[in-house]
């Protein structure tokens, strides 16, 4: 009788992730998963459900790999305004380096190819951002209790400028041959901040 091979799911998810991320949903067929993750179908379906179900699964793992990143860069003491400005800057030369063109952001890349028609992806995408724009706004708050930022600027209005501007940055760097353009645009932005 032939014994099933184990795996470590763990490192399944990751791999996944990293296939999802690279080629998008619609792209990647259980085929793919099958022989990238080197795992059984049935294995894989035991194990994380359908195609769908490992899709929203890595897509998770990836926000909650992101998540403190984000807030270690947002939160640390001090003044808040060269953090912010830090975490755009570095948005945009990730979305500019080749390997940032070629995959992009795994929330963005599902919030153009999934969350328009998928509930599940779309709340997920949401759920980052809400995050995301809560880290930002929580930094501006304090810029401005730290006399960075003048109290009158809607520190609210800023951090979703920031986000929109943040996401936009990845689907263009994704896209365009020029990076110029994403770190021109950048650079305009942060001027909001001064």
């Amino acid at each position: 009788m032939a014994r099933t091979k184990e795996f470590d799911p763990d490192a399944a998810l990751q791999s996944a992730l990293e296939l999802f991320w690279r080629r998008g949903y619609e792209a990647t067929s259980m085929a793919d998963l099958v022989e990238h993750l080197g795992v059984g179908r049935a294995s894989i379906y035991a194990t994380f459900g359908n195609k769908h179900e490992l899709y929203l699964k890595a897509l998770e793992r990836y926000g909650e790999a992101q998540g403190p990143r984000l807030l270690n860069e947002l939160s640390q003491p001090g003044p808040a305004l060269p953090a912010v400005r830090a975490v755009v800057r570095r948005f945009a030369n990730e979305a500019t380096t080749e390997d940032g063109r070629l995959v992009g952001c795994f929330i963005t890349n599902t919030a153009t190819e999934l969350a328009p028609h998928d509930p599940a992806a779309a709340r997920t995408v949401e759920r980052s951002w809400e995050h995301l724009e809560t880290l930002l706004h929580s930094a501006l708050v304090r810029a401005q209790a730290q006399g960075e930022l003048p109290a009158d600027r809607d520190a609210l209005g800023l951090a979703r400028t920031l986000l929109v501007l943040m996401q936009g940055i990845r689907v263009v760097g994704k896209a365009s041959p020029d990076p110029a353009r994403v770190r021109a645009a950048t650079e305009q932005a942060l001027t909001l901040l001064d």
